[in-house]
């Protein structure tokens, strides 16, 4: 499985479940609170209002109680509803007088309906206000909610009521307050809730991206974690791969240096020292045997097997020179150039600079693969009639640049092609698996290769097979 995948699955996905789960519990408890203030401010309101209904209605009928009183004198009910007409409180409190059989006596707002029976009155929801009226009349007075014109804008409203009897005369006193003020209180509490629940999912949601955004990170952080050791242990694992193949090369060469160049060499000596005794013993004798069909045969059995020492040779110093092991990177370059040299129509020069050092096998080793394929490069595809091998020692690292005045190559094509400039990149994973730098510069004047390698003490390999050396002789070689 994918790290981002397993980031995703183990972190992302339990996160958002979680703060899912925290945004519905807040907003059901946010809706939970607001309702119940709601509740609470519903109830505290309409109790308050109660009680000023009730104060109101008092305050009425004292204020006609002498007139009530004086029942004998005429007259004494009109001066009573008109000193209830003068009476107002607020924007549309008012006091109204209706008789027991829902006749309206006294209206100060609405006149019109003075002396109309109301009693089978109907709300908009189908309701008699003025039957409920009179009930709570009759059981003595008390609230009684319902709906009713406002005055002021004439809508309906739906209106508190207070109402009291005042039996002598056989009216109905009473008042009411209209309650879209507290229908306000509660439409702004209800949005207050709203918006407080949009603020806290908005919080949520991003203290929820935030939190995405640094899980990221630090996913994005462990996969280039991540991605360094698998690289490192890749460059290890080259590392591992190159320094086997070496040591292969060096067990070949060996085998070979020391067997089969022994064999022909003696096999050299003994034809030598049989050709000089054939050619002594010949020198005296007078048969039918002309010598030189005796040395002739001999001559060129010692040129083949000179041949094959030299291919041996060849062979033995491709696969791991003597003078790497014995001598460093400068000779064996060196050595390198001047077979070149020999073997091909264009000049090669080798030059170096900067106090030699000894040089770990790996790093070693690398340098010298990359002179033998870019001198190979050149040899059979650059056309250059000049070579020039620089070998530079410098404090903390040594370079090699291996440059030519060839035709050039595109760089880019040769290293996009899978199927050409395998040896390129065999050189370029050598550097990387080294730790070092490869660089190639090519145009119409020629080509460049540039290799680095650090020398510091946390790139060499002290160990004591990194500087072997070979002791042995090596004849001929």
């Amino acid at each position: 499985m994918q790290l981002r995948l397993k980031i995703f699955l183990l972190s992302i996905v339990p996160m958002s479940l979680a703060l899912g789960s925290v945004i519905l519990t807040v907003r059901h408890q946010t809706l939970k609170l607001a309702r119940q203030e709601r509740d609470l401010v519903e109830s505290t309101y309409l109790a308050s209002r109660e009680a000023e209904l009730r104060a109101y209605v008092k305050l009425a009928q004292s204020s006609i109680a002498l007139l009530v009183k004086d029942v004998s004198t005429p007259g004494r009910q009109a001066e009573a509803m008109a000193i209830l007409a003068r009476l107002e409180y607020g924007k549309d409190g008012y006091f109204f007088v209706y008789d027991m059989d829902g006749n309206n006596l006294m209206h100060p707002r609405q006149p019109d309906l003075v002396g109309k029976n109301l009693r089978n009155l109907k709300d908009p929801f189908g309701d008699s206000p003025i039957q409920n009226l009179l009930a709570a009349t009759r059981n003595g007075g008390g609230i009684v909610r319902y709906y009713w014109e406002k005055p002021s804008s004439h809508q309906v409203a739906f209106k508190l009521g207070y109402v009291e009897p005042v039996l002598p005369w056989g009216w109905m006193l009473g008042t009411g307050l209209y309650l879209d003020d507290i229908e306000q209180a509660l439409k702004s509490i209800d949005a207050q809730a709203q918006l407080n629940i949009r603020e806290t999912q908005v919080r949520m949601y991003a203290i929820a991206i935030v939190s995405i955004i640094l899980i990221g990170l630090a996913g994005l952080a462990l996969n280039i974690s991540d991605n360094k050791e698998s690289s490192a242990k890749l460059r290890h694992l080259a590392q591992r791969v190159v320094h086997s193949q070496e040591e292969e090369r060096v067990r070949v060469a060996r085998e070979l240096h020391d067997g089969i160049v022994q064999v022909l060499v003696s096999s050299k000596f003994f034809l030598e020292t049989a050709q000089l005794q054939l050619e002594n013993r010949l020198e005296g004798l007078k048969g039918p045997i002309p010598p030189v069909q005796i040395i002739s045969p001999l001559k060129r059995g010692l040129e083949r097997l000179n041949e094959a020492l030299l291919e041996v040779r060849r062979i033995s110093h491709a696969l791991r020179p003597a003078l790497l092991d014995d001598f460093g990177l400068g000779p064996a370059i060196e050595m390198l150039t001047n077979e070149v040299r020999e073997q091909c129509s264009f000049n090669v020069r080798f030059a170096t600079s900067g106090d030699p050092c000894a040089l770990p096998l790996s790093q070693s080793t690398a340098l010298f693969r990359i002179s033998q394929e870019t001198l190979t490069n050149a040899k059979l595809h650059s056309g250059a009639a000049n070579v020039l091998v620089e070998l530079i020692y410098h404090r903390r690292h040594v370079s090699l640049s291996i440059r030519d005045d060839g035709k050039g190559f595109d760089v880019r094509q040769i290293q996009t092609d899978h199927k050409s400039g395998i040896g390129l990149r065999n050189m370029r994973e050598r550097m990387e698996g080294l730790g070092g730098t490869l660089k190639i510069y090519s145009d119409g004047n020629g080509t460049q290769v540039q290799a680095s390698l650090k020398t510091s003490p946390e790139h060499l390999d002290l160990k004591k097979q990194d500087y072997a050396r070979d002791d042995s002789p090596h004849p001929g070689g």
